[in-house]
């Protein structure tokens, strides 16, 4: 264990580590998805609703794939910080990206048509997979299930799934980029996240053992 490995990053509140961090994102999640809907109402506030969580999923997906290699190559408060919590951060990711099918689902309920313009059924089957994937990774996040089933499995888990989310964002981001320039800086943001995982994985850096 490094030193200093586990003193709070003084940037953020006392608190925010471990599972209070999750139920803190949890409840910031929620309220601004609801928030979201509510200044618009109807179709609207739904397609808002699903723009935010899209992009909080985006953040903390980047945040927990990004943490091993952040603190390899600069170990400071906060990427100590982000690696302690790399667990919940993923976890905040797989409830922002629920939120985000509840409010797939709630357009397509209340509104097939628009539903059937944006996409329709192809866009869930494209995003089913993924869902799947976030699943297993989220279900296997904790001690209990990640020791039934290995570390050689968890391990394999999470490194495919990390990668196969990174590339449906790619995928999903990219389809956007091509009709709104907008979305270029989450694409840039996804390759740089990319990029630096495949580097840091190849050079010779310090690694921290939990």
């Amino acid at each position: 264990m490094l030193p200093n490995e586990n003193r709070r990053n003084p940037a953020l509140p006392a608190g925010l580590e471990g599972w209070p961090l999750l139920g803190a994102l949890t409840a910031i999640l929620v309220i601004a998805a609801l928030a979201a809907f509510a200044s618009a109402g109807g179709s609207d506030g739904i397609r808002m609703a699903i723009r935010l969580t899209a992009r909080t999923s985006l953040a903390l997906f980047l945040f927990a794939f990004t943490a091993s290699a952040l603190f390899r190559i600069c170990q400071n408060p906060w990427t100590r910080w982000q690696l302690r919590n790399r667990r919940q951060l993923g976890l905040g990711f797989a409830v922002s990206h629920l939120l985000h099918a509840i409010a797939i689902v709630a357009l397509a309920v209340t509104d097939p048509k628009l539903f059937a313009v944006l996409g329709g059924s192809s866009m869930l089957i494209a995003g089913g997979s993924a869902y799947l994937v976030i699943a297993a990774m989220a279900a296997t996040s904790f001690d209990r299930t990640a020791a039934l089933i290995g570390k050689v499995a968890w391990r394999r888990l999470h490194l495919f799934g990390a990668w196969y989310i990174w590339l449906s964002f790619m995928v999903t981001f990219g389809k956007r980029a091509q009709l709104d320039m907008a979305y270029w800086p989450f694409i840039g943001a996804l390759v740089g996240a990319g990029v630096l995982r495949l580097i840091v994985n190849r050079l010779s850096f310090p690694v921290l053992r939990r």
